[in-house]
């Protein structure tokens, strides 16, 4: 017996691609889009296919935006000196939350993986280093996560701006503030002991 409709086990489908998303997530979710009116499924659509049509890359740091080029790289309050490599525009987001960094960013968008075949020539890597052939640039903060594909990348890329007589940083990982050493992992922990600094 199907417990579902063809379209609606399309419509779950769709969903269940979302990252994050379990089957659970994906039936609610379904459940809702039925029970919006037409004009709201309309307007839901509307809104999709436009973010889809304006929203692109950044030409130079290849973060997201609707212009050519993004607020933070067209800004002249920002250190141009400064780029901070990230993953994915979601992590610009999160660094800009803090409000503690005024440097630029670059978005590789991905991880080198050979496992999900993601070789290098597939992330912005090349976009990277021409930015870094740049006079002006004296700084590349690596901001990956410590995932093994995230310190692979890190390497690889470091590695690249060796001859650019640029410094390369990486940003401290360790114990978050008000977190138990005991639940702590090891990787956490080796990161913390190999971040320590003088106090």
């Amino acid at each position: 017996m199907m417990l579902y409709t063809q379209s609606f086990s399309k419509l779950i489908d769709i969903f269940r691609k979302m990252p994050g998303v379990g089957n659970k997530s994906a039936v609610r979710m379904a459940y809702y889009i039925l029970s919006l009116s037409d004009s709201e499924v309309t307007e839901m659509v509307n809104v999709i296919r436009q973010a889809k049509e304006k929203i692109g890359y950044c030409s130079v740091c290849q973060n997201t935006t609707e212009q050519d080029v993004c607020e933070i790289c067209s800004s002249p309050k920002r250190d141009k000196s400064v780029i901070c490599v990230v993953e994915q525009p979601k992590d610009v987001v999160a660094l800009e939350k803090t409000r503690e960094y005024y440097g630029t960013y670059h978005v590789l968008h991905g991880c080198i993986s050979p496992m999900d075949s993601i070789g290098p020539e597939d992330l912005k890597i090349k976009e990277l280093l021409e930015r870094a052939a740049s006079d002006e640039v004296k700084e590349v903060i690596m901001a990956i996560s410590p995932s093994i594909e995230g310190e692979a990348t890190t390497m690889y890329i470091s590695r690249l701006l060796k001859p650019f007589n640029i410094k390369v940083t990486r940003i401290a990982y360790g114990i978050p503030v008000g977190g138990d050493l005991e639940y702590a992992d090891q990787i956490t922990l080796a990161k913390a002991i190999e971040g320590r600094r003088e106090i």
